[in-house]
């Protein structure tokens, strides 16, 4: 379950905080305008409010003035030009279709642009059924724009003061989110459950954990100017070092569960990870609640077990059992967890403290870690092409909706055409499992909607019960928009349902409409979700080769830290963020692809190796740098390097030959060359007795062995696309 969704945690989430913001401002707006002017003016102003708060996302104050400024001055423009079309009805279709042509190559712009296309074709269609004179269109659209400019500066106000308590209340977020990737990774520890299933959950989870440490970047990082925000920035690099930390704990987790099968310590380990998720769990609900954590678990009976497991194991090996195995992945395990729960330590610490400044982070450039806000109609232009898919998502919502107005002209009743329009614009996604989806949630959220709305107006037809209603379903809407949409779609539904009763309380087929042109929106919509469909085993060569090549960078960044030929960790920071982001997005692909129709699916058991085995490396990587540390005594540094200097050299061919042109043809054979390379390194360890080469050697066997297998993943994904 979302953590959002828990009530002790749902109150203080910055989706509760978007829910009355929205509610208090489109209210506020209507109340004070009603003190001026009618019912019809009033439901305008609110109208260009409500768009403008559709913008209305957690983001940095200069990014959220451009884009809801972007949301105001195109909706306001969108709302003129079809107020005046809207008397001549060839030239307003003309003008629909080309407009919802246009908002949807928006998409080009990346998610944050979304919310700018629902809001152009919500404005587009609520205005379309407006018979204005040019003077009166004028006039509409001033009125619009007035709402439109009243809640950005609204807007902008409360999230200034608020600015820190949502950088809080996204950190905490991501801090949620680390704990249920633990709680995952504890279940590997659980012989019930299957470790393939586990894999794949994991993989799918680490898209999300990184999309919420992104949103985390980008409002804690790009300013940090006094002690508030330098506990903030604190918190977020213990927490991305934390993760680091966990993904070292990889390990032979069938080695594990075959020797230590009937052992209690496989207990002991799940039961650590599921406390230490609490920890986390605890430092977000304390960071919501602006309140310095303190540790309180206690991890010391799960240490005791796995320690008098260790020697128990140290005693079959001392008697000659084959046990040497289990004995160095257990302690090794146990190493790393300690490691964590000192980490987790340092979470709290840094929770606490009041700090000066944050030196780390000075006069360093931001900018590689930051989503970066780029508008510029080049791109747009680059992407009219037949073989674009946003290009192709535009061209069939034009088409879609040309067929939903062609409809609605064919229906025996007076229809509200712009119903069956917004729903097509709402269902109607870029990618066929996101349109599949919203799909689901539309119609029942419209159904549930107005079975709620209908009781209402048959057992509550009381001003100030509608009113409560109104205002309740007005702060569900945004609350739920990007938490659940089902749910948002009840609220909606009742929401519009509502004031349409207010405006015309004497139309008792308002439901009943509503529903037959939900249905309708959502044939088209289904209908056109496979017109000129862009299926995502398409884009996979395309994600494949990036990832490689994010890897290959990865792999130089980390060797290079590993042999300390860097000041700091800066380079290896920035490289992890792009292998993790290229990561996510290639498993979001496989998540939406299992969605499509199964014939066209492609090579889904490779790619989830293939995103398995990338994950394995940065795991094996984190472990190197723990090794290190824990080790550091006696280091024989320069042995050390020559063996990394060799296994990197290894594994830079092995990627490279993945990204090489040839690797790319489908006719290609699978690649063999890497496999014959020597698994062990030539340096000489006898004569260097150091206490940390039995594990650097693991590890670095394990690392080589993977890249193989990276290749072999690729190329067959390769050959199975094409």
């Amino acid at each position: 379950m979302h953590y959002a969704l828990n009530l002790r945690t749902f109150f203080y989430s910055h989706y509760f905080y978007l829910g009355l913001r929205f509610a208090a401002g489109l209210v506020g707006v209507t109340l004070i305008t009603l003190q001026f002017a009618d019912m019809a003016t009033a439901m305008t102003v609110c109208i260009g409010a409500l768009c403008t708060a559709l913008m209305d996302m957690p983001s940095p104050l200069r990014h959220k003035f451009n884009e809801m400024s972007a949301s105001v001055l195109l909706c306001s423009a969108v709302t003129l030009l079809i107020s005046l079309c809207a008397p001549v009805h060839w030239l307003l279709m003309v003008m629909l279709v080309a407009i919802s042509f246009l908002a949807c190559m928006m998409v080009v712009y990346g998610k944050k642009s979304m919310p700018l296309q629902l809001a152009t074709l919500f404005i587009m269609t609520m205005s379309m059924e407006h018979d204005m004179t040019a003077r009166e269109s004028f006039i509409h659209t001033g009125l619009f724009t007035l709402g439109a400019v009243a809640y950005l500066a609204y807007a902008m106000g409360i999230s200034w003061i608020l600015r820190h308590r949502i950088k809080q209340q996204v950190l905490a977020e991501a801090l949620f989110e680390l704990a249920a990737y633990i709680d995952i990774k504890a279940d590997f520890y659980d012989t019930r459950y299957n470790l393939t299933e586990q894999f794949n959950k994991l993989v799918r989870h680490q898209s999300l954990l990184a999309d919420r440490q992104q949103a985390s970047r980008d409002l804690i990082l790009r300013s940090h100017q006094n002690s508030k925000d330098a506990i903030v920035v604190q918190t977020h690099v213990c927490m991305l070092d934390l993760y680091e930390l966990i993904l070292s704990t990889h390990t032979d987790y069938a080695q594990l569960r075959v020797h230590l099968a009937d052992s209690p310590v496989l207990k002991a380990l799940h039961d650590l990870a599921y406390k230490a998720a609490r920890d986390i769990e605890s430092v977000a609900y304390d960071v919501t609640r602006k309140k310095a954590s303190y540790p309180e678990i206690s991890y010391e009976p799960e240490l005791d077990a796995i320690e008098a497991e260790l020697a128990s194991l140290q005693r079959r090996v001392d008697d000659g059992k084959p046990a040497q195995e289990a004995l160095a992945v257990l302690r090794a395990q146990r190493n790393k967890v300690r490691a964590i729960i000192k980490m987790i330590v340092e979470l709290h610490q840094a929770s606490q403290k009041v700090y000066d400044s944050t030196p780390f982070w000075v006069d360093a450039d931001m900018g590689p870690f930051l989503s970066q806000q780029k508008y510029e109609l080049r791109m747009i232009l680059s992407h009219l092409r037949l073989d674009s898919p946003i290009f192709r998502f535009s061209l069939r919502v034009a088409m879609a909706i040309t067929v939903g107005l062609a409809v609605a002209a064919w229906l025996p009743y007076a229809a509200h055409s712009y119903w069956i329009v917004l729903t097509i614009v709402i269902i109607l996604k870029p990618s066929f499992s996101m349109t599949k989806q919203r799909r689901s949630d539309r119609i029942v959220g419209t159904i549930v909607g107005c079975v709620i709305t209908a009781l209402i107006i048959k057992y509550l037809n009381y001003p100030a019960a509608i009113l409560g209603f109104l205002i309740l379903s007005t702060v569900a809407t945004p609350t739920f928009i990007y938490l659940r949409y089902r749910y948002a779609a009840i609220a909606v539904s009742i929401m519009i349902l509502l004031q349409m009763h207010l405006i015309a309380p004497g139309n008792h087929d308002l439901i009943m409409e509503r529903l037959i042109d939900t249905f309708i929106g959502a044939a088209v919509a289904t209908a056109f979700s496979f017109v000129l469909a862009s299926w995502e085993y398409q884009s996979l060569p395309r994600l494949i080769r990036e990832v490689l090549g994010v890897n290959l960078r990865y792999m130089q960044a980390s060797f290079d830290l590993l042999q300390g030929k860097g000041q700091d960790d800066f380079a290896y920071r920035i490289e992890r963020k792009r292998l993790m982001d290229s990561l996510a997005a290639l498993s979001s692909a496989l998540v939406r692809m299992l969605d499509e129709p199964a014939r066209k699916q492609r090579a889904v058991e490779d790619i989830n190796l293939f995103i398995v085995q990338n994950y394995l490396l940065v795991a094996h990587v984190a472990a190197l740098r723990s090794i290190l540390r824990r080790h550091q005594k006696e280091l024989p540094t320069a042995h050390v390097n020559a063996m990394l200097s060799e296994s990197h050299e290894q594994v830079v061919c092995t990627l490279a030959q993945a990204l090489a042109p040839q690797s790319a043809s489908p006719a290609s054979e699978p690649a063999t060359a890497p496999a014959t390379w020597p698994a062990t390194t030539a340096v000489d360890t006898a004569s260097v007795p150091w206490s940390g080469w039995p594990l650097v050697q693991r590890r670095i066997r394990l690392l080589q062995a993977d890249a193989v297998k990276i290749i072999v993943h690729s190329e067959a994904i390769v050959r199975n696309v094409a």
